[in-house]
């Protein structure tokens, strides 16, 4: 018998997450000194100094548990976004608030919507639940943006058996931007037995005049969960520090799930103090804008086709699979993302780094495809 079996059915089927290919593990490999990182959508700018001070005074108590109900991170947010603390659930990043979502509403016998080319946790936390994944067909441009959230299609995928419905706002990969009118009608249209996600882990970079804020709508729709992090335009994602808002009820049932202390001191620290250096931030999408500018610039340039990005990273198609590039680059010390596994083999994801970062990206993308 192989020890295989033992093991829930959603999990044998289930592809690991694949992160970035980490920097030590690049030098190690190819005794490479210079590694240009533009993998996983990190801030080039590094986390605020004030965020920096308040860490470095607090390593001294990193024996003592982190308070477990994140008081005053929790006060902080509340403040800021106008709700109450009792509306807000922390959580190790926002991709552990995600799967909080799947353990609570999510079981054999119900079912989960989300899009082509939509996050990878999202199939993940479903199938790890026990429940069944049902994938909507993207845009294919002749409705909407190419690659793109199809609300339509995911609204005929809702049965009596869909308890919850995965929506990236911007996407990832694709950074494509759902605006205000499509995403409340959507919202609008759900009936009361499912709960919507909105996962707005890039809201901080869509300048967009029509971009939502899903937060507005919480006392519209009792069903209606927001998730954020601090891992992008923040700069914490090695602190892993995210969380969801939503109603109280709702919040109470995903607090009885949640794991003991599962947000660490020093994220909890860093977390609140991120959210008052509002100079940093600022810097962070000025820089953000700039450097998306410049990749799709460079993209034009040479000819490649890219899907259009409200995020910090732009996606663009080589014309050709894409994972023999993605090696090439590997062996020049720069990394990116490939997506193969999102049903996109001839593209690759690259997060927006520092101009010379992005310099460095397309002189190296330039000799690996000389002839």
């Amino acid at each position: 018998m192989s020890i295989t079996t033992l093991a829930v059915p959603g999990v044998r089927g289930l592809t690991p997450y694949q992160p970035g290919k980490p920097i030590g593990e690049l030098e190690r490999e190819f005794a490479l000194k210079r590694i240009v990182k533009l993998a996983s959508n990190e801030n080039p700018l590094g986390a605020s100094p004030k965020v920096l001070e308040v860490v470095r005074r607090i390593l001294g108590g990193t024996h003592l548990y982190p308070d477990g109900s994140g008081f005053e991170l929790k006060a902080a947010l509340a403040e800021k976004l106008g709700v109450e603390p009792a509306q807000i659930v922390l959580g190790n990043g926002s991709n552990d608030v995600l799967d909080l979502v799947a353990r609570v509403f999510l079981t054999a016998g119900r079912n989960a919507v989300y899009s082509e080319y939509a996050f990878a946790v999202y199939p993940i936390a479903t199938q790890t639940a026990g429940a069944t994944g049902k994938t909507a067909p993207a845009h294919d441009g002749s409705r909407g943006p190419r690659f793109g959230h199809d609300l339509e299609t995911m609204l005929e995928r809702v049965d009596p058996d869909t308890r919850v419905v995965f929506i990236a706002n911007p996407n990832n990969p694709t950074g494509t931007l759902l605006g205000r009118g499509e995403l409340y009608s959507f919202l609008a249209a759900l009936p009361e037995h499912v709960i919507a996600v909105v996962d707005e882990a890039y809201f901080e970079y869509a300048r967009c005049p029509d971009h939502p804020d899903a937060l507005e709508w919480l006392g519209e729709f009792p069903g209606l969960i927001v998730t954020r992090t601090f891992s992008k335009a923040y700069g914490l994602a090695g602190l892993r520090v995210g969380y969801a808002v939503t109603g109280v009820e709702i919040a109470d049932l995903l607090n009885r799930a949640r794991q003991p202390f599962n947000v660490n001191t020093l994220g909890l620290a860093a977390a609140a103090a991120a959210l008052e250096d509002t100079g940093f931030l600022e810097a962070t999408v000025q820089a953000n804008d700039a450097g998306r500018s410049q990749l799709e610039a460079g993209f034009r340039e040479r000819g490649f086709d890219f899907i259009p990005s409200a995020g910090n990273f732009v996606s663009f198609d080589l014309g050709r699979p894409a994972t023999p590039v993605f090696d090439a680059l590997l062996r020049e010390g720069v990394i990116v993302r490939p997506l193969g596994n999102y049903g996109l083999p001839n593209h690759l994801r690259v997060s927006v780094g520092t101009a010379e970062e992005i310099d460095l990206f397309f002189a190296a993308l330039d000799r690996v495809l000389v002839p």
